[in-house]
């Protein structure tokens, strides 16, 4: 049974984000609190009644491929157009492309909520969202006025086009080409792989934006340009028209995620694919990276859907669960499982890095927010979580989701019970919009250098300045003297040593979160009791786990090294 979080994420805004200081803004000055606590309940009623439901049938059965084109699941075409009419589509896009032009942090509470219900579906809007982006930026005004409307509302979704079977996390290999046609269009040819939702029967029309490179684009990234596709290429009035030779020629079978049709697209296999340059030519990473931050933002957020849908089904069922006697209790009757220490330590840590994982994401998007008021420090400093959010909340989450089989027992291995979805539905959010190791060399690559380490500098003297506990601060020391050691090493030290210090940083950030969250949580009331419960576990048990891996982050590369290529099979 699903329940929305939206106690937690109340306190949150009110507590982590500050929702007030952004809602005292002209620009979001509609986001009352009245306001703000309606878009909470009534996702939470939505999602509840619309998508939970299709939850398992979704994972059972899932996209099929058919030579007619891609089709959901039964229940899914009505609980997409149930969205599309409720609008919740529309929340967080500008007002001027028929959006209602709310904070990004309140939009991250409301996928928090639909993903955490229906993760697999929850995947076609979040797409959608992040080509509304890429367009607000960097389409031109005829582009926006005839594509953001009808994306904003959800009648069109949108897909984000990258990689290809030759070029995976190397997206300056890619060989799709774009020509002109002599009447300011292109005609589009080439192959994408893993394109989330790439076909499926929900909407009406499907934008797809697709890098290629142009004739004569130097080589790599610096001769990658940025097209628009529609899957039905668009009339003046806006209606769709006839088909654009682009075909999903099949879905991936995959782990997880079996809502979502991962599709293997063709453009121009009877050379008639007309696509639109967005933004100039060469161009196409840096319009692609503003849909790429906004999907590695929400995909850290999936981390965190996987985990409280783990976590209440765990916790549900170790309250249920009748299973030997207490260990020294004066009676032998058996007891709910709950009742028995360790899996009270598994509940606790899904919970606390749950709640840990929510406070980093739902930071980072209150960074979104303060940095489109205008606040150049908050835009450094979302550039510096970004990596943060993403790993360590797709990290939480697959964690959480495998601690929840554990919980379950010989039960959780069992598909019956549901338990085991959350884990494979969650692993890829490791690998995809850019795996964990990627984000992590681009943390010591790119972010700890930011405006000469100023970044990283306020935001430790902020956590510093707040942290209490003795072993809080002795994590914010550690990631601080390990960050200075790095800014002075080989690049093969720093990639070495990257994955444990990203995870370091982020906890020592979540563990700050959490310790405010602590203080905040006074007065009586299970809400209250359960948070300072969580959040002093938190800091006294996994903080201390991260200041253990120093080591690892101080060590140099050359033990990596100590084997070749081939001594690795022996």
């Amino acid at each position: 049974m699903f329940t929305p979080a939206v106690a937690e994420q109340s306190f949150l805004l009110k507590h982590v984000v500050k929702f007030d200081e952004i809602a005292a803004s002209q620009r979001f000055a509609a986001a009352t609190p009245d306001l703000v606590e309606a878009v909470l309940e009534g996702a939470g009623d939505f999602a509840a009644g619309e998508w939970a439901p299709l939850h398992r049938i979704g994972d059972q059965v899932g996209a099929r491929w058919t030579p007619e084109g891609v089709v959901m699941p039964d229940g899914f075409k009505a609980a997409y157009q149930a969205y599309v009419e409720a609008g919740w589509g529309t929340l967080t896009v500008p007002e001027a492309h028929g959006g209602q032009g709310m904070p990004y942090a309140l939009g991250a509470a409301l996928f928090e909520t639909l993903g955490t219900a229906n993760m697999g579906f929850g995947l076609c809007p979040m797409l959608t969202v992040g080509a509304i982006e890429a367009l607000h930026h960097h389409g031109s005004p005829e582009q926006q006025a005839l594509y953001l409307p009808k994306l904003a509302t959800g009648e069109w979704s949108g897909t984000m086009c990258l990689t290809e079977p030759q070029a995976g996390s190397d997206v300056g290999a890619l060989r799709s080409k774009a020509e002109p046609r002599g009447d300011g269009t292109w005609s589009i040819k080439g192959t994408k792989i893993y394109i989330t939702y790439g076909e499926h029967d929900l909407t009406e029309n499907i934008i797809h934006l697709v890098l290629a490179r142009t004739p004569g684009a130097p080589p790599g990234t610096r001769g990658i340009s940025l097209f628009l596709v529609p899957r039905f290429r668009v009339n003046p009035d806006g209606s769709p028209g006839a088909a654009n030779d682009v075909r999903a020629v099949s879905i991936e079978h995959k782990l997880g995620i079996h809502a979502s049709p991962t599709c293997v697209l063709s453009f121009g296999d009877n050379d008639d694919c007309i696509g639109e340059l967005i933004g100039a030519e060469g161009a196409g990473m840096r319009a692609m990276f503003t849909m790429m931050n906004n999907a590695r933002l929400n995909v850290g957020g999936q981390g965190v859907q996987a985990a409280e849908g783990a976590t209440q089904k765990a916790v549900a069922y170790a309250r249920d669960r009748i299973q030997s006697p207490r260990a020294g209790a004066p009676g032998k009757e058996s007891v709910a499982i709950i009742e028995h220490p360790d899996v009270r330590r598994m509940l606790l840590r899904m919970k606390a890095l749950t709640q840990a994982a929510r406070a980093l994401v739902y930071y980072a998007a209150g960074m979104v927010d303060r940095a489109a008021l205008g606040d150049k420090a908050a835009l450094a400093r979302l550039e510096l979580l970004t990596p943060l959010a993403k790993a360590y909340g797709t990290d939480c989450g697959i964690e959480v989701a495998n601690l929840g089989i554990q919980v379950h027992g010989g039960m959780g291995f069992i598909e019956e019970t549901g338990a085991a979805q959350f884990l494979r539905d969650v692993r890829i959010t490791a690998i995809y919009e850019g795996t964990n190791g990627i984000q992590a060399a681009d943390l010591v690559g790119r972010k700890l250098g930011l405006e000469g380490g100023e970044t990283l500098a306020r935001l430790i003297a902020d956590m510093r300045a707040e942290a209490r506990e003795a072993g809080l601060c002795a994590l914010i020391d550690a990631c601080e003297e390990v960050a200075q050691r790095l800014g002075s090493s080989e690049i093969d030290d720093r990639l070495a040593a990257s994955y444990p210090f990203m995870t370091m940083l982020s906890v020592a950030v979540a563990g700050w979160l959490m310790e405010r969250q602590g203080r905040a949580a006074e007065g009586d009331g299970a809400f209250l009791k359960a948070k300072r419960a969580t959040s002093r576990f938190y800091v006294e048990q996994v903080v201390p786990e991260a200041i253990g891996l120093m080591a690892a982050a101080m060590a140099p590369a050359e033990i990596l090294y100590a084997l070749d290529a081939a001594e690795f099979a022996v």
